[in-house]
């Protein structure tokens, strides 16, 4: 079956398409922890504004800052498999804890925090992967930098509905936000500034990225809760073949893993202001659209034992970005870098001072976008195509 090229088409004229699969009742959370909220509002030290004066003939004069939002991103994290975890995880992630810092830290979270012991994996299985690590993790990520994690992906019920809340407890005890799960956005914000995370993927116990007019309702309310809008897609095929970018709909073991570029541009036309990804354990390029930047897969960011980290497989990276809050131009992209990272034989991310991954994307850009590709500049800035 030839799959149909949907790059051009808005989330709100793809016709739905569903799967059958675990499904609970669809919750939208916003706003600041309180104890019966999901997401949390974490709070910059970075002040909005700044004041200088002077002593001598003229006044005082006020210097005031527009307004920016700065973020750090990465790919599929997990920290292993109860009872294959490390000994001492922060320091499993310390190599790339000053690399991360950032005002808003985001993630995918490959796997649950739980206690939960029975599975989706059938005993004899040995084609399935369940991961858990133990509920006092979701501190070690918030130590680490984390202030939002991604639900939306194929293992945030490997231990069932019960690990699925487990897993919100956790982070929402731990002071990090949680969004993608079925009807969830989550706000946070930097010195004040609402950002807004609406993340997606291929399965309907989720926000489901095969479900184009949802999706498009979903990133118009986040829009009216936060003056920037961040998707993230849990999209494409997976493995060392899978870093180009098809334009097509992709499949991994028989399901239908979206079509990542046109969901991307799609989300875009609907007033996101960036789109981040992860899913194919691989890199893949990164993409100008309609003046926002598409990062379409940042890897593999860390795992203990649990994939290979080989070859291509190995690298990795941390994207940040910031953009504009100003209400002339909210969302607008001013700036972006890129941190090149290596993971060992264990999983293990550090920087990587040989910047192999950025030499990595930047082929695959200009592979895959031609004149929109973004492209790393030797100082780690994004950049257009010749800019």
């Amino acid at each position: 079956m030839v799959a149909k090229d949907n790059t051009s088409a808005p989330l709100g004229t793809r016709s739905s398409r569903r799967r059958m699969a675990l499904w609970i009742a669809p919750v939208l959370v916003v706003g600041a922890i309180t104890g019966a909220g999901i997401a949390v509002a974490v709070h910059s030290p970075r002040a909005g504004t700044t004041s200088t004066t002077t002593t001598s003939a003229p006044p005082a004069t006020t210097t005031t800052t527009a307004p920016t939002v700065t973020l750090s991103s990465v790919g599929d994290t997990e920290l292993g498999d109860t009872p294959e975890v490390p000994s001492d995880s922060a320091a499993y992630l310390a190599p790339v804890k000053a690399a991360l810092a950032a005002p808003i830290v985001f993630g995918n979270l490959e796997g649950t925090i739980t206690n939960a012991t029975t599975s989706k994996c059938a005993p004899t299985s040995s084609e399935c992967y369940a991961f858990r690590v133990p509920t006092s993790f979701a501190s070690v990520y918030r130590a680490v930098g984390f202030t939002i994690l991604n639900a939306a992906n194929n293992h945030s019920y490997d231990f069932g509905a019960q690990g699925a809340i487990d897993t919100t407890n956790a982070l929402r005890a731990a002071g990090i936000a949680q969004a993608g799960l079925p009807g969830e956005i989550a706000v946070v914000s930097d010195a004040g500034v609402k950002v807004a995370f609406v993340d997606f993927a291929p399965y309907t116990n989720t926000n489901d990225l095969l479900n184009f007019p949802v999706a498009a309702k979903l990133i118009a309310q986040a829009k009216r809760l936060a003056s920037v809008v961040v998707v993230y897609m849990h999209a494409g095929a997976e493995g060392e073949v899978a870093d180009h970018v098809t334009r097509a709909t992709e499949t991994y073991v028989g399901e239908d893993r979206g079509n990542p570029c046109a969901f991307a541009h799609a989300a875009i036309d609907d007033d996101a202001d960036l789109v981040i990804a992860s899913g194919p354990y691989v890199l893949r390029g990164m993409e100008w659209y309609q003046g926002r930047l598409i990062a379409y897969s940042l890897g593999d960011f860390a795992n203990f034992h649990d994939f290979s980290a080989s070859g291509d497989l190995d690298l990795s990276a941390i994207l940040h970005a910031t953009m504009s809050a100003t209400m002339s131009a909210t969302g607008a992209f001013i700036s972006a870098s890129f941190t090149s990272l290596r993971l060992d034989s264990s999983g293990q991310p550090f920087v990587d001072p040989t910047h192999a991954s950025a030499v990595f994307v930047n082929q695959l850009s200009k592979e895959d976008f031609g004149p929109q590709a973004a492209i790393i500049a030797s100082n780690g800035s994004v950049e257009q195509l010749g800019g």
